[in-house]
């Protein structure tokens, strides 16, 4: 019954405007289940409070190289390959921030290259060595992420 409710919902989300989202999760059979979408689009950003500096610089890490396109993807894996293990937990909570409060991977792919202005509340020393990373003046060769230790 929960898979021809899906299927419906598919189905009318592909000829009309919807509000929901069709999850499918995988074990040894599909189980199909429709979730609605907040109406103030992505989950907010949550600061997790009792996290270690070593689960947050790994938490980083890995967001960093597991971005929505590629070319954030390179920049911020890059970036935080040479400057994570050396901040301080300002500078992470900063760079946390940073790369999970903005909802659209294109706009910080914009503030880090110039294109756009960057938003008083993302402006700090994180952006400005981000942006400084990106001006790349050392014309190092950044075709692919680092590898992991």
């Amino acid at each position: 019954m929960n898979r021809i409710l899906a299927l419906n919902t598919l189905r009318k989300c592909v000829f009309q405007k919807c509000n929901s989202t069709l999850r499918i999760t995988s074990n040894l059979s599909r189980k199909y289940s429709v979730v609605s979408m907040s109406e103030n689009g992505p989950n907010p950003y949550i600061e997790r409070a009792n996290e270690s500096i070593t689960d947050k610089r790994a938490r980083l890490l890995y967001q960093s190289r597991k971005r929505g396109m590629l070319e954030n993807g390179l920049i911020l894996s890059t970036f935080a390959g040479r400057y994570l293990n050396n901040f301080n937990n300002e500078q992470l909570a900063l760079y946390d921030k940073l790369i999970n409060i903005p909802s659209n991977d294109w706009d910080l792919f914009y503030w880090a290259t110039g294109v756009k202005s960057t938003p008083p509340e993302f402006q700090n020393e994180v952006m400005e060595l981000l942006k400084r990373h990106v001006k790349n003046e050392l014309k190092e060769t950044r075709y692919t992420q680092p590898d992991l230790n």
